[in-house]
């Protein structure tokens, strides 16, 4: 069993968790690299996600891996009514700290909030949807109906997915404070929560903070796609003489000033402003203007290369960096030297450099641990929570019930 749990500052928590792919997963994750207890309950030999990709040569999901670190892992056959018993008991365990319940798995009846609450008034529950009408919807569904496609890419009617599951990641962390703060509540009330979390509604709640949605409302348009440029202001991508890209952004006017300097252009963005009767001082005029500002600015790093480029903007205010791939990160010394990460020795995966939870506490970072394969932990999980004994475990063993 890992022992990952007890060092963060959610000892003492314990959470169940019946799910699969990113939203649900990331937010137990979460809990259990911050110090929780989380319990991880898969049908025998996995759910649908325990093979996804990436893999290792060898077929072990390193996708799965990342995102169940940490966790405790027990297999149960979901259509034995012995199991399906056992997990409710799991979920609704005695203690202050538990009773916490949190899954994607819905449709299920004997793990919904009615039939959990039934034998603890106090139980917490969180279940992660796809739309809020309780219809399926996974990240580049939810992302292809919202509009952000739209405005992403070059333009031209080519509609462009985002390969980053930002909706999926969103919800696993509003999922993981909705549950922290429903913690907080029984705490002081005793009152249980029964909470309900659309993916869908995760995308629109954050495409309205961003203005996404409002810019329609109010002003009756929307924006269109503008590449790599950043809407509002000043910023676009660079190629070097070398053929290395770098991103730069000048969101104030000092980053402006210096990045006219840097050029060499101020005599000619002079002029283009005279020309065009703006004031370059605003941000809005710098981004309506971009494209002819981009052609004066390109002369410059066409004819430098990417070590020139990068020393001479470090001596600037400007904001910036080099394009990289992921095998330029790993192969650099960025992991190596970050103490988020540490090296993880992961059964089935390998050696390999992990990162531990973001956020440092009290100067330190909580550090990765090693995920369980499916079932790895059933005896040890029932033993503990449950008190069961060894002739009862054996007993779930040859029952089928646990794996």
């Amino acid at each position: 069993m890992n022992t990952g749990e007890g060092a963060g500052p959610l000892a003492g928590l314990r959470i169940v968790e019946v799910s699969s792919f990113v939203a649900s997963p990331l937010c137990g994750l979460t809990l259990s690299q911050l110090g929780a207890q989380v319990i991880r309950v898969d049908p025998i030999g996995g759910a649908s996600d325990y093979r996804r990709w990436p893999v290792t040569a060898d077929g072990e999901s390193i996708y799965w891996t990342g995102l169940n670190r940490g966790k405790h892992s027990i297999a149960c056959d979901f259509r034995n009514p012995d199991a399906q018993k056992l997990i409710q008991q799991l979920a609704t365990a005695p203690g202050p700290g538990g009773g916490i319940f949190v899954t994607n798995a819905g449709g299920r009846d004997w793990m919904g909030h009615e039939a959990l609450a039934a034998l603890r008034d106090d139980v917490i529950t969180l279940e992660i949807l796809g739309k809020r009408d309780g219809t399926a919807g996974v990240d580049y569904t939810v992302n292809a109906a919202l509009g952000f496609p739209q405005v992403t890419g070059p333009g031209g009617g080519q509609v462009v997915n985002h390969v980053l599951p930002a909706w999926d990641i969103a919800c696993g962390l509003h999922a993981s404070t909705a549950l922290l703060a429903a913690v907080r509540r029984r705490d002081h009330t005793g009152v249980g929560s029964q909470i309900t979390l659309p993916l869908e509604d995760v995308a629109l709640a954050t495409a309205g903070a961003l203005g996404y949605l409002t810019e329609v409302m109010i002003n009756g348009r929307q924006r269109q796609a503008t590449g790599n440029a950043i809407y509002g202001t000043y910023g676009i991508d660079f190629e070097t003489a070398d053929h290395a890209r770098f991103m730069i952004v000048a969101l104030t006017n000092r980053h402006f000033r210096d990045l006219v300097g840097l050029t060499e252009t101020g005599a000619a963005v002079d002029a283009l402003e005279a020309a065009l009767d703006t004031d370059f001082r605003i941000e809005g005029e710098r981004y309506e203007y971009r494209d002819a500002l981009t052609a004066l600015f390109a002369r410059w790093f066409r004819r430098h290369t990417a070590a020139h480029v990068y020393d001479a903007l470090r001596k600037t205010s400007v904001l910036f960096e080099q394009y990289r791939s992921f095998t330029d990160v790993v192969e650099s010394d960025a992991l190596e030297s970050n103490p988020l990460f540490s090296t993880l020795d992961q059964p089935r995966i390998g050696r390999y450099l992990a990162a531990g939870h973001p956020a440092r506490f009290d100067r330190s970072h909580l550090s990765a641990t090693p995920a369980s394969a499916v079932g790895e932990d059933s005896g040890s999980v029932v033993a503990e929570v449950l008190g069961l004994s060894a002739e009862e475990i054996a007993g779930l063993f040859e029952r089928g019930v646990i794996g």
